[in-house]
Protein backbone atom coordinates (compact mmCIF):
# COMPACT_ATOMS: atom_id res chain seq x y z
CA UNK A 1 0.00 0.00 0.00
CA UNK A 2 2.82 2.44 1.05
CA UNK A 3 4.54 2.31 -2.41
CA UNK A 4 1.83 2.97 -4.94
CA UNK A 5 1.06 6.24 -2.27
CA UNK A 6 4.75 7.43 -2.28
CA UNK A 7 5.14 7.35 -5.81
CA UNK A 8 2.03 9.45 -5.81
CA UNK A 9 3.27 12.33 -3.50
CA UNK A 10 5.00 14.22 -6.53
CA UNK A 11 1.92 14.64 -8.36
CA UNK A 12 -0.24 15.33 -5.32
CA UNK A 13 2.03 17.99 -4.89
CA UNK A 14 1.43 19.40 -8.02
CA UNK A 15 -1.77 19.28 -7.81
CA UNK A 16 -2.24 21.28 -5.01
CA UNK A 17 0.10 23.83 -6.37
CA UNK A 18 -2.41 23.90 -9.69
CA UNK A 19 -5.31 23.77 -7.50
CA UNK A 20 -4.54 27.10 -5.06
CA UNK A 21 -3.28 28.82 -8.40
CA UNK A 22 -6.50 28.40 -9.69
CA UNK A 23 -7.73 30.35 -6.55
CA UNK A 24 -6.02 32.72 -7.28
CA UNK A 25 -6.54 33.19 -11.02
CA UNK A 26 -10.07 31.87 -11.09
CA UNK A 27 -11.35 33.10 -7.51
CA UNK A 28 -14.81 32.16 -6.40
CA UNK A 29 -16.42 34.03 -3.38
CA UNK A 30 -18.55 30.63 -2.71
CA UNK A 31 -15.36 28.51 -1.84
CA UNK A 32 -12.60 28.93 0.74
CA UNK A 33 -9.89 28.07 -1.20
CA UNK A 34 -6.31 27.89 0.54
CA UNK A 35 -4.38 29.16 3.83
CA UNK A 36 -0.54 28.94 4.15
CA UNK A 37 -0.69 27.85 7.59
CA UNK A 38 -3.68 25.80 7.42
CA UNK A 39 -2.23 23.80 4.46
CA UNK A 40 1.78 24.24 5.79
CA UNK A 41 0.03 22.12 8.61
CA UNK A 42 -1.97 19.67 6.48
CA UNK A 43 1.85 18.33 4.26
CA UNK A 44 3.33 18.26 7.61
CA UNK A 45 0.59 15.79 9.00
CA UNK A 46 1.01 13.97 5.61
CA UNK A 47 5.11 13.68 5.90
CA UNK A 48 4.56 12.36 9.25
CA UNK A 49 1.88 9.99 8.09
CA UNK A 50 4.40 8.08 5.52
CA UNK A 51 6.87 8.51 7.91
CA UNK A 52 5.25 6.86 10.51
CA UNK A 53 3.49 4.48 8.17
CA UNK A 54 6.65 2.74 5.99
CA UNK A 55 8.02 0.87 9.03
CA UNK A 56 4.65 0.00 10.38
CA UNK A 57 3.71 -1.67 6.86
CA UNK A 58 6.56 -4.47 7.84
CA UNK A 59 4.32 -5.56 10.41
CA UNK A 60 1.40 -5.06 8.51
CA UNK A 61 2.65 -7.64 5.47
CA UNK A 62 3.93 -9.97 8.59
CA UNK A 63 0.54 -9.86 10.16
CA UNK A 64 -1.45 -10.40 6.89
CA UNK A 65 0.46 -12.92 5.32
CA UNK A 66 -0.08 -14.60 8.60
CA UNK A 67 -3.36 -14.99 8.45
CA UNK A 68 -3.39 -15.68 4.96
CA UNK A 69 -1.74 -18.97 6.17
CA UNK A 70 -4.86 -19.96 8.03
CA UNK A 71 -7.64 -18.96 5.44
CA UNK A 72 -9.48 -22.03 4.70
CA UNK A 73 -8.73 -21.56 0.81
CA UNK A 74 -6.97 -19.30 -1.44
CA UNK A 75 -8.62 -17.10 -4.08
CA UNK A 76 -6.80 -16.57 -7.03
CA UNK A 77 -5.26 -13.36 -8.31
CA UNK A 78 -5.65 -14.50 -12.38
CA UNK A 79 -9.43 -14.58 -11.78
CA UNK A 80 -11.57 -11.19 -12.80
CA UNK A 81 -14.11 -12.40 -10.57
CA UNK A 82 -11.68 -12.60 -7.47
CA UNK A 83 -10.50 -8.69 -8.38
CA UNK A 84 -14.43 -7.67 -8.82
CA UNK A 85 -15.43 -9.77 -5.20
CA UNK A 86 -12.15 -7.95 -3.83
CA UNK A 87 -13.71 -4.06 -5.22
CA UNK A 88 -16.87 -4.30 -3.16
CA UNK A 89 -15.20 -6.31 -0.30
CA UNK A 90 -12.67 -3.58 0.41
CA UNK A 91 -14.83 -0.81 -0.06
CA UNK A 92 -17.18 -2.13 2.43
CA UNK A 93 -14.78 -2.70 4.49
CA UNK A 94 -13.32 0.93 4.27
CA UNK A 95 -17.46 2.38 5.09
CA UNK A 96 -17.19 0.26 8.36
CA UNK A 97 -13.74 1.35 9.30
CA UNK A 98 -14.40 4.88 8.50
CA UNK A 99 -17.97 5.11 10.00
CA UNK A 100 -16.57 3.61 13.57
CA UNK A 101 -13.78 5.65 13.87
CA UNK A 102 -16.37 8.55 13.57
CA UNK A 103 -18.63 7.00 16.12
CA UNK A 104 -16.36 5.03 19.24
CA UNK A 105 -14.12 7.98 20.61
CA UNK A 106 -10.63 6.10 20.99
CA UNK A 107 -10.63 5.80 17.11
CA UNK A 108 -11.96 9.13 16.61
CA UNK A 109 -9.10 10.33 18.45
CA UNK A 110 -6.86 9.18 15.54
CA UNK A 111 -9.38 10.17 12.46
CA UNK A 112 -10.47 13.62 14.36
CA UNK A 113 -6.76 14.75 12.41
CA UNK A 114 -8.15 14.42 8.79
CA UNK A 115 -11.89 16.60 9.81
CA UNK A 116 -9.52 19.08 11.97
CA UNK A 117 -9.08 22.04 9.20
CA UNK A 118 -11.43 24.44 7.98
CA UNK A 119 -10.74 24.09 4.50
CA UNK A 120 -11.42 21.55 1.69
CA UNK A 121 -8.97 21.38 -0.50
CA UNK A 122 -6.96 18.71 -2.33
CA UNK A 123 -4.31 19.31 0.77
CA UNK A 124 -7.29 18.28 2.84
CA UNK A 125 -6.88 14.79 1.84
CA UNK A 126 -2.86 15.00 2.79
CA UNK A 127 -3.98 15.59 6.25
CA UNK A 128 -3.87 11.95 7.93
CA UNK A 129 -3.07 10.79 11.23
CA UNK A 130 -0.08 9.71 12.54
CA UNK A 131 -2.10 6.63 14.31
CA UNK A 132 -4.56 5.70 11.84
CA UNK A 133 -1.86 2.66 10.76
CA UNK A 134 -2.20 1.52 13.43
CA UNK A 135 -5.89 1.73 14.43
CA UNK A 136 -6.77 0.71 10.61
CA UNK A 137 -5.10 -3.10 10.93
CA UNK A 138 -7.75 -4.81 12.26
CA UNK A 139 -10.49 -3.89 9.66
CA UNK A 140 -8.71 -5.17 7.00
CA UNK A 141 -7.56 -8.69 8.25
CA UNK A 142 -10.86 -10.57 7.48
CA UNK A 143 -10.09 -9.79 3.91
CA UNK A 144 -7.07 -12.12 4.18
CA UNK A 145 -8.76 -14.68 6.30
CA UNK A 146 -11.55 -14.97 3.37
CA UNK A 147 -8.57 -15.96 0.99
CA UNK A 148 -7.52 -12.75 -0.71
CA UNK A 149 -3.86 -12.49 -0.84
CA UNK A 150 -2.26 -9.93 1.18
CA UNK A 151 -0.36 -7.75 -1.99
CA UNK A 152 -3.95 -7.61 -3.82
CA UNK A 153 -5.44 -6.02 -0.88
CA UNK A 154 -2.79 -3.48 -0.10
CA UNK A 155 -3.26 -2.95 -3.99
CA UNK A 156 -6.81 -2.31 -3.46
CA UNK A 157 -6.24 -0.07 0.02
CA UNK A 158 -3.63 2.21 -2.68
CA UNK A 159 -6.64 2.50 -5.63
CA UNK A 160 -9.08 3.73 -2.86
CA UNK A 161 -6.76 6.17 -1.21
CA UNK A 162 -5.68 7.45 -4.49
CA UNK A 163 -9.49 8.22 -5.89
CA UNK A 164 -10.49 9.38 -2.65
CA UNK A 165 -7.64 12.43 -2.80
CA UNK A 166 -9.24 13.84 -6.07
CA UNK A 167 -12.64 13.66 -3.64
CA UNK A 168 -11.36 17.10 -1.32
CA UNK A 169 -12.16 19.91 -3.89
CA UNK A 170 -14.46 22.51 -4.39
CA UNK A 171 -13.51 23.61 -7.76
CA UNK A 172 -16.04 20.04 -8.59
CA UNK A 173 -19.93 20.71 -8.04
CA UNK A 174 -22.10 17.68 -8.92
CA UNK A 175 -21.55 15.27 -11.40
CA UNK A 176 -23.95 13.19 -13.94
CA UNK A 177 -26.68 11.88 -11.99
CA UNK A 178 -25.57 8.25 -12.24
CA UNK A 179 -22.27 8.86 -11.06
CA UNK A 180 -23.56 10.72 -7.74
CA UNK A 181 -25.96 7.79 -7.16
CA UNK A 182 -23.30 5.01 -7.51
CA UNK A 183 -19.72 6.55 -6.79
CA UNK A 184 -18.53 8.38 -3.57
CA UNK A 185 -17.73 12.29 -5.33
CA UNK A 186 -16.63 15.38 -4.22
CA UNK A 187 -19.84 16.77 -3.38
CA UNK A 188 -20.34 13.71 -1.78
CA UNK A 189 -17.57 14.15 0.47
CA UNK A 190 -17.87 17.81 1.07
CA UNK A 191 -20.83 16.73 3.29
CA UNK A 192 -18.86 14.20 5.66
CA UNK A 193 -16.65 16.94 5.78
CA UNK A 194 -19.60 19.66 6.84
CA UNK A 195 -20.12 20.44 10.67
CA UNK A 196 -23.62 21.21 9.81
CA UNK A 197 -26.03 19.16 11.75
CA UNK A 198 -27.46 17.98 8.76
CA UNK A 199 -24.05 16.63 7.38
CA UNK A 200 -22.81 14.91 10.81
CA UNK A 201 -21.92 11.56 10.35
CA UNK A 202 -22.64 10.99 7.14
CA UNK A 203 -21.40 9.44 3.73
CA UNK A 204 -18.25 7.31 4.90
CA UNK A 205 -17.93 5.64 1.77
CA UNK A 206 -14.72 5.36 0.09
CA UNK A 207 -14.90 4.77 -3.73
CA UNK A 208 -18.46 3.74 -3.42
CA UNK A 209 -21.29 5.63 -2.30
CA UNK A 210 -24.11 2.48 -2.38
CA UNK A 211 -23.07 1.64 1.17
CA UNK A 212 -24.37 5.19 2.88
CA UNK A 213 -27.76 4.79 1.13
CA UNK A 214 -27.87 0.85 1.78
CA UNK A 215 -27.05 1.58 5.60
CA UNK A 216 -29.06 4.78 5.92
CA UNK A 217 -25.79 6.82 6.33
CA UNK A 218 -26.34 9.12 3.11
CA UNK A 219 -26.81 12.96 2.72
CA UNK A 220 -27.20 15.16 -0.39
CA UNK A 221 -25.37 18.30 -0.48
CA UNK A 222 -27.76 20.91 -0.12
CA UNK A 223 -26.42 24.40 2.32
CA UNK A 224 -23.70 25.63 2.20
CA UNK A 225 -21.01 23.18 3.87
CA UNK A 226 -19.49 24.76 7.32
CA UNK A 227 -15.72 22.57 7.01
CA UNK A 228 -14.31 21.68 10.80
CA UNK A 229 -15.15 20.22 13.62
CA UNK A 230 -18.55 21.32 16.10
CA UNK A 231 -15.01 22.04 18.34
CA UNK A 232 -12.33 23.54 16.38
CA UNK A 233 -9.06 23.29 17.78
CA UNK A 234 -7.60 26.39 16.53
CA UNK A 235 -3.65 25.65 16.33
CA UNK A 236 -1.67 24.57 13.32
CA UNK A 237 1.05 22.59 15.41
CA UNK A 238 1.57 19.33 14.14
CA UNK A 239 1.78 17.44 17.57
CA UNK A 240 -0.95 19.24 18.94
CA UNK A 241 -3.43 18.61 16.10
CA UNK A 242 -1.75 14.83 16.13
CA UNK A 243 -2.45 13.80 19.59
CA UNK A 244 -4.89 16.81 21.05
CA UNK A 245 -7.92 14.79 21.24
CA UNK A 246 -5.87 11.63 22.74
CA UNK A 247 -4.81 13.99 25.93
CA UNK A 248 -8.83 15.05 26.24
CA UNK A 249 -9.78 11.54 26.26
CA UNK A 250 -7.45 10.76 28.81
CA UNK A 251 -8.38 13.81 30.97
CA UNK A 252 -12.19 12.57 30.67
CA UNK A 253 -11.22 9.02 31.90
CA UNK A 254 -9.28 10.03 34.64
CA UNK A 255 -11.37 12.42 35.66
CA UNK A 256 -14.62 9.86 35.28
CA UNK A 257 -16.28 8.65 38.83
CA UNK A 258 -15.98 5.15 37.77
CA UNK A 259 -15.20 2.80 35.23
CA UNK A 260 -18.10 2.26 33.36
CA UNK A 261 -17.62 6.46 33.06
CA UNK A 262 -14.45 5.78 31.90
CA UNK A 263 -15.06 2.85 29.52
CA UNK A 264 -18.14 5.21 27.90
CA UNK A 265 -15.56 8.12 27.54
CA UNK A 266 -13.20 5.52 25.68
CA UNK A 267 -16.04 3.62 23.58
CA UNK A 268 -19.05 6.14 23.69
CA UNK A 269 -19.46 8.69 20.66
CA UNK A 270 -17.19 11.68 20.43
CA UNK A 271 -19.12 14.08 22.99
CA UNK A 272 -20.39 10.81 25.31
CA UNK A 273 -21.40 12.06 29.04
CA UNK A 274 -22.44 9.76 31.72
CA UNK A 275 -25.79 12.10 31.76
CA UNK A 276 -26.48 10.33 28.01
CA UNK A 277 -25.84 6.61 29.27
CA UNK A 278 -29.33 4.74 29.49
Amino acid sequence: MIAAVMYAIPAFVLLVVIEALSYRFLPDDDERGYDMRDTATSMSMGVGNQLIDLPWNLVSVIVFAGVYTMAPWQLSATSIWTWVLLFLAEDLTYYWFHRLHHRVRVLWASHVVHHSSQYFNLSTALRQSWTTPMTSLPFWLPLALLGFPPWMIFLQQSVSLLYQFFLHTERVGKLWRPIEWIFNTPSHHRVHHGMNSAYLDRNYGGILIVWDRLFGTFAPEGERVVYGLTKNIDTYNPIRVAFGEYVSVWRDVRGAGNWRDGLGHLFGPPGWTSQKRG
